[in-house]
């Protein structure tokens, strides 16, 4: 069987697009696709900014699982410059990119097809001499004469690739042509069969996923995807594939599905924010919107629905006294506090599932574990689980409980009181078919506050399903 991998092309997209990530925003991606167990995230290529030299070199030393790859450009010195900021990643991959269609290697490089061999020749051979991963992409594969791509891939191969990927750029392919291309290239070139093949699809028909399954039934085993889309396939559609029908294309893959979808929410909320040019200010991780006591009803529902609540009439009524309370004790409320008003005011349902007690071992020399138990109807229901953390391997064994995985929308942390026996509240939105959920749970234990929320927001979704 098989094995799948996944390269990101995320931040390299954003960026070639004229993203308005900030370099925070592309750090933090990066760990989150780093926890979901992603081969490999390929960053832009670094043109002339320093900035840009100092992002790549802060997310190679970032990632822990995942690799990182780079585009090298057309020069031996852009070969060097690149190796020299990813070099003490724990997976550095160098990428010769070159363009192999007679339309973009004019275009392009403003070189003939002899030409462009002899650059895919010299600059492979540059990167192979620093690095143990090199990658060799044919840009624009699917309109160029294929003889002219073996050629490009067996030239690559001898001079020390170990990774080819085909592109259809134009996202002029159907399925059954991506499975024959594919196909065809391990005939022509034998050697590609001790490599790895990936494939870099277009979803311009809406046909990306299809594309990638037939591209696994030609041979292929690297499949590169993005967070939203954006014209390439998306790694939740992908991954679904595999996940789904991997067994009858004898291959199986490493992608952590459990952190898959809360990681894309995440992902997606931060790009979402760049696109509209609204970025979120934050202090502490808090968000800097405020309300306060001059605003009315409307203000404050209409706040509630642009994140997330659709609320009932006697919802509303409720979350708004319980805003004024607090906005007549200080001058500003913000939209993290509301959130917290509005998992503790709105909704309020009988409880299907009870905490009955919980087991917590965590330190710095062992995985963090929990050991909960709850009640259903008068019958007890355990789970065990492991996590990056105690409040992590608590969701966990809860929604092993459940039998169920939800996604995860936000968890907030914030103290009610103050001294060594301070309360802490903890907040947990979950996302279930579009719709948020809140729950609020108090305590001086903080783990016991957030597993408390957990399963207050559970009981909400339950409620209000059956």
């Amino acid at each position: 069987m098989k094995n799948i991998g996944f390269t990101d092309i995320t931040i390299r997209e954003c960026e070639k697009n004229n993203g308005t990530l900030s370099f925070k925003e592309k750090v933090e991606i990066a760990k989150i696709m780093d926890k979901v167990n992603y081969t490999c995230i390929e960053l832009p290529e670094l043109g002339d900014s320093k900035g840009q030299e100092l992002l790549v070199k802060t997310i190679a030393g970032t990632l822990k699982k995942s690799g990182v790859s780079i585009p090298v450009g057309f020069t031996k010195k852009g070969v060097t410059r690149a190796w020299d900021c990813i070099a003490k990643a724990k997976k550095p991959t160098l990428t010769v990119a070159v363009p192999v269609s007679a339309v973009q290697m004019e275009y392009v490089c403003r070189k003939k097809g002899p030409q462009v061999i002899e650059m895919i020749k010299e600059l492979v051979t540059e990167a192979a001499g620093l690095s143990k991963n090199v990658e060799f992409s044919a840009l624009d594969a699917s309109r160029a004469e294929f003889p002219f791509v073996c050629s490009a891939v067996q030239t690559a191969i001898e001079a020390g690739a170990n990774k080819i990927t085909v592109c259809d750029t134009a996202g002029v392919m159907l399925p059954d042509e991506m499975k024959s291309f594919i196909e065809k290239l391990f005939e022509n070139v034998p050697e590609l069969k001790e490599k790895e093949l990936s494939v870099e699809l277009s979803n311009e028909l809406d046909m990306a996923t299809a594309c990638a399954n037939a591209a696994a039934q030609g041979g292929a085993t690297n499949f590169k995807t993005t967070v939203c889309g954006g014209g390439f396939p998306a790694v939740t559609s992908v991954v679904k594939l595999f996940d789904k029908r991997g067994e009858a294309l004898d291959a199986e893959m490493n992608i952590v599905k459990t952190e898959l979808q809360r990681s894309v929410s995440q992902m997606q909320r931060m790009l979402g924010h760049a696109e509209n040019g609204t970025h979120i200010v934050t202090t502490d991780n808090e968000d800097q919107l405020f309300f306060d006591a001059n605003d009315d009803i409307n203000v404050i529902n209409d706040a509630c629905a642009k994140i997330g609540y659709e609320l009932t009439e006697e919802d509303a009524a409720n979350v708004y006294e319980a805003f004024m309370r607090v906005a007549k004790k200080k001058d500003k409320v913000s939209n993290r506090e509301l959130e917290a008003i509005v998992a503790s005011s709105a909704l309020q349902v009988p409880p299907t599932y009870k905490l009955e007690n919980y087991v917590i071992n965590s330190g710095n020399i062992i995985s963090a574990s929990a050991n909960i138990k709850l009640i259903k109807n008068g019958e007890a229901l355990s789970g065990i689980s492991v996590g990056d953390g105690p409040i992590d391997a608590s969701f966990k064994a809860i929604e092993q409980i459940l039998g169920h995985h939800y996604e995860l929308d936000d968890f907030q942390i914030q103290s009610v009181t103050e001294g060594r026996e301070a309360m802490g509240q903890a907040v947990v939105k979950l996302r279930v078919n579009g719709n948020l959920y809140s729950g609020t749970g108090i305590s001086t234990d903080i783990i016991g506050a957030s597993v408390r929320a957990y399963i207050n927001a559970i009981n909400k979704i339950v409620y209000t399903e059956e």
